[in-house]
């Protein structure tokens, strides 16, 4: 009997610093969740190595992104040059280095831009609803009926090549989904006890959107902005393959892609077609990782 009641008495403790240990608030409790999903805090790591890479590239690049040598062509990976040469002798390593400054740059900057519009529509449809909200929610239907990368090729024809015309392409094709995700976070604390509140002693609709709503409907946005931000890469990648983004000789991941294309096919040319491709492969990878594990922590049906 006393045997059993020491094991009791052992399970009572454990319950008991478990308790202590538990995080109290939002925040804490979603930083909690994040640093307990090992795939998460993998894919966080591998963003930071590439935001690493992304601001200071000359650290770990050898060469410069365009410095040829037509003495040192198609030099297969090795000590020297880790990832090859291509076929003007320029260092492949080199180049993807660079080149994560440039996709980097692009997805972020695209789902900043999206997430700003889109933001800014979503909560004025939320917020004002009736004709305003029909009105903004037909015309992200509009755009959201026809396919993302068709739209975005379809203003990249018309508007030219170029990085700030990809960035356009990309942000007007992103903002109606950012919208509607932005709408239905809204909804969501809209009626609320604390923006009733607010609302009873006065507060403009400006300040219950910035200092109430936003700040409580934040969760899924962010989610939302961590997932863009990966399919702004691949988008821009894309583009640039077929030639309606980043031109030559930007060291942009796609933009390395089209000018290596011809060598997909030669076995003993393979690496200037795959460490391109397996950037990208890894840094979407990483990123759909972190948002999937940001998702998990602010879903408050999985929270135990």
């Amino acid at each position: 009997m006393s045997k059993m009641n020491t094991e009791a008495m052992k399970r009572l403790e454990k319950k008991r610093k478990s308790k202590k240990n538990e995080p109290v608030g939002l925040w804490s409790e979603v930083v909690y969740r994040l640093t307990r999903n090992r795939a998460a805090i993998f894919g966080l790591c591998v963003i930071i190595i590439l935001t690493v890479f992304a601001l200071f590239p000359q650290l770990f690049a050898q060469y410069g992104y365009d410095d040829q040598d037509y003495s040192r062509t198609f030099i297969a990976p090795c000590a020297e040059y880790p990832m090859g040469t291509d076929n003007l002798g320029r260092d492949i390593f080199s180049r993807v280095v660079y080149g994560t400054r440039i996709s980097l740059s692009v997805g972020v900057l695209c789902m900043v831009c999206s997430l700003i519009v889109g933001g800014t529509l979503g909560s004025i449809a939320a917020v004002y609803g009736g004709a305003t909200d029909n009105i903004i929610m037909r015309i992200c239907d509009i755009f959201m009926s026809i396919p993302s990368t068709l739209l975005a090729i379809s203003i990249c024809a018309a508007l030219g090549n170029g990085m700030v015309n990809l960035i356009i392409a990309i942000t007007i094709a992103l903002v109606p989904s950012f919208s509607r995700t932005v709408r239905a976070s809204m909804l969501t604390v809209k009626d609320q006890e604390y923006i009733e509140a607010a609302r009873a002693i006065g507060a403009s609709k400006t300040r219950m959107i910035l200092r109430h709503m936003i700040p409580n409907a934040i969760g899924p946005i962010i989610v939302a902005a961590t997932l863009n931000v990966a399919g702004s890469i691949t988008a821009a990648a894309a583009l640039s393959f077929i030639g309606l983004g980043v031109q030559p000789p930007t060291p942009e991941w796609g933009c390395m892609l089209s000018t290596a294309k011809q060598y997909i096919t030669s076995l003993d040319k393979w690496y200037i077609v795959a460490f391109p491709g397996i950037m990208i492969m890894l840094t979407v990878f990483a990123l759909n990782l972190f948002g999937d594990g940001l998702r998990d922590a602010f879903d408050p049906r999985s929270r135990s």
